[in-house]
Order: C-alpha cells, then structure tokens, then sequence
C-alpha cells in the first residue's frame, strides 16, 4: 500500500483503507495513527511543515513531498452522555485500545506502514471475509446509535450482514430508544447512507424499525402504513421507482427525498434547501390537478427532489410532467407585449397564462402564433 512516504514502526493505516484493500476496493479516506503522540511525531520528521495541531484530540496536519498528510495519536474515547460525541482521554495509549473504540470488527483493524502487516485485535478479517458485521462491545449502540444506520450503510455497500448478536443488540436498542441523541450525527449518517440511492437500503430501514430512530412519535409504531399513507398499496414498487428515477434524473440531495417521506423528521438540523423540498413535497400533496395546466403551473418551479418525491403518490402525473410537459417554454414576454402598445399592468401575467394553456395544447405553437392570441386577448 504505497500511500505515503513515511515510515515508522509505530504507524498504521487504520479502519476502512485497510478494510477495502481487503475487499480489493479503491480508498478515498486514508486514516493514518501513530501509537503515540502523533504530535510530537511529527515535530520529529525533519522534511515536513506542520501545517494544523489539534492538541485536544491529538491531531496534526502536515505536508510532506507536496501531500498533506493527518496522522492522529491513538487514543480512547468515553461516552459520558450516551447517544453525543465522545471524550478523548489517554492520548498516546496503545494501538489495541485505539482499534476497541470503533464501530465494527471491519473498521478495527491496522496495518503496518512499516512492513505492511496487518493488526487484527477482532477477527475482522475473518468478518470480512464471511461478509459479517459485527460490534466490539455489548453497549456499542447505547453508546452510538447511529452506528445502527452506519451498519446499515456497510451493509448495502460490501452486501454484508449483522451477525445474530449484534442484530439482537440493535433490536433490542430500538425497543429502547434514548431520544436524547446527537441528531447532527444522525443526519451525517442517514446522508451517507441514503445518497447510495438504495431501495433495499430504505426497506432494511423499514423492516429494521431504523425509523424509530427519527422521532419519539415512531416509538410504538410497528406498521410503517400508519406512518407512511402511500405505504398501504404498492410500496415496494413505489420505492423500487422512486430508486429509477433518482438514477434517471440525478438529482443533488438524494437522502432527503427518502428520509423526507416521513412527516416526523424535525429533530433533524435541516438546512433551509432541505426544508423547502419538504415542504414544496407536503403542499403538493393537497392539490387535485385537473388539467396539464394546473400540473404545469405547480410542478415548473419545484425541485426535482420535490417532483421526485411526488412520484410515490402520484407517478403517472410525474412521469406526465417529466416527458410531455416540462420543456414547454412560451416564447414571448414583456417586451412583445409593449411592442403592441400594452402599456404593464395585472393583466400581463393573465395574457402570459392564456398563451401558456394554448402552448400545453400544442407545443408546436411559434412565437408568431403566440403574438396572435396576445393580440386576441388584449382584442387588438
């Protein structure tokens, strides 16, 4: 593995590069740890500028050989407020107790920078290769609840499984959920998750009881229909849908076009994008479209992760919309209209309407065409 220019016999690249190199897949995050004062490390390597110390959670940034390269110190963590972010304590302890701070016997393993061995506390390499994941600890998950969605992502990305005790500690957590969590966190997971655009990802979430994790209001709910209404006819092929055309249309936020499906998801930090998406998805579905129009008219300034979302409700009127109705585009404006000696008023807009409905009809419509019916509305 000839990421970097620097050996020690102290440094390892740790967690998922080493794990992808087992599954033979390309890396793009490179963590690096020194067993020690990564600090004092690098103030040691007399070719590198260090560029950032973070003494607190014993970080460096440095630049070596024009690559900039962060070298963490191992370290422990404790969890005095379940569900939050942890405390570091014990910079500089062993590589074992670095690697049992960790989420999955997959992620916990190490590898010699030095001579390329590999450090394995957990029989993660076994669990790799019999594609299982597995905790390192019982409290695992009251420590970290949203290891359960990071799970959830392992498993569809490597199509792995939870083994059956870890699968009993997660069930058991989401009969008994601490709602006082860190939902910065547990956005930063579902994003991760859901932009692998999965519909087998959103089902596990369902079957799992995942969602519980969202709101307080989920606790008691077990049949997701009393939750999701579009959930009572259909469900599968609607999710297996809505799948195909975020592939199709390939829109920027794909997690919230899944996670927005569900009316409770206000303990999420949502940015303003977020919530306009969801609320654009909530306000369509009160309207009762009886013309190409009126579908035109409501859908032509939404998002397409509105329009998206729609599709579970309503995919004959999407589908409608996206192939026979979006690309029309009246060609005249303002300027024509004072051309003709129509001084601005109300009644431009009304005259732009009139146009846009005869445009829906036939598409074919030129620009000429359309200064006739502005001149037959205003009666010139």
């Amino acid at each position: 593995m000839n990421i970097i220019n620097l050996h020690d016999k102290n440094l390892y690249y740790i967690g998922g590069v080493v794990r992808d190199k087992i599954l033979g897949k390309n890396s793009f995050d490179i963590d690096i740890t020194f067993e020690g004062n990564a600090i004092e490390f690098a103030q040691t390597i007399s070719n590198a500028e260090i560029l950032q110390i973070n003494k607190p959670f014993g970080t460096v940034k440095i630049k070596l050989e024009d690559k900039e390269i962060d070298i963490a110190s191992t370290r422990g963590e404790i969890y005095p407020k379940k569900g939050h972010l942890p405390l570091v304590k014990n910079i500089g302890c062993s590589l074992k107790e670095d690697v049992l701070r960790r989420d999955f016997t997959i992620n916990a393993l190490a590898q010699s920078t030095l001579t390329g061995e590999i450090i394995d506390y957990t029989n993660g390499v076994k669990d790799i290769q019999t594609k299982t994941l597995r905790v390192l600890h019982d409290k695992s998950f009251i420590d970290d609840p949203t290891r359960i969605i990071r799970g959830l992502k392992f498993a569809i990305r490597f199509n792995f499984e939870l083994d059956k005790h870890t699968k009993k500690l997660q069930d058991e957590y989401l009969e008994n959920i601490n709602y006082n969590i860190s939902y910065k966190r547990l956005k930063k997971e579902l994003i991760e998750t859901f932009n692998l655009n999965s519909a087998k990802a959103f089902f596990r979430f369902i079957d799992n009881k995942m969602y519980k994790l969202l709101n307080e209001k989920y606790s008691s709910t077990d049949n997701i229909s009393e939750i999701l209404e579009f959930a009572k006819h259909n469900f599968e092929e609607k999710i297996t849908g809505l799948e195909e055309l975020i592939n199709k249309l390939k829109p920027l936020n794909i997690w919230i076009i899944y996670i927005g499906l569900f009316p409770e998801i206000n303990n999420l930090p949502l940015t303003k994008i977020e919530k306009k998406i969801i609320e654009d998805f909530n306000n369509l579905k009160t309207k009762n479209f009886k013309t190409d129009f009126d579908i035109y008219k409501n859908f032509k300034n939404l998002t397409t992760e509105t329009i998206i979302m729609y599709s579970v409700i309503n995919s004959k009127t999407v589908e409608h919309y996206l192939n026979n109705l979006q690309k029309i585009e009246p060609e005249i404006s303002g300027k024509d209209l004072l051309n003709l000696g129509i001084k601005p008023s109300k009644e431009y807009q009304k005259c732009f309407n009139y146009i846009l409905d005869e445009k829906i009809k036939n598409p074919q419509i030129t620009k000429l065409e359309e200064i006739q019916y502005a001149k037959k509305f205003f009666k010139i």
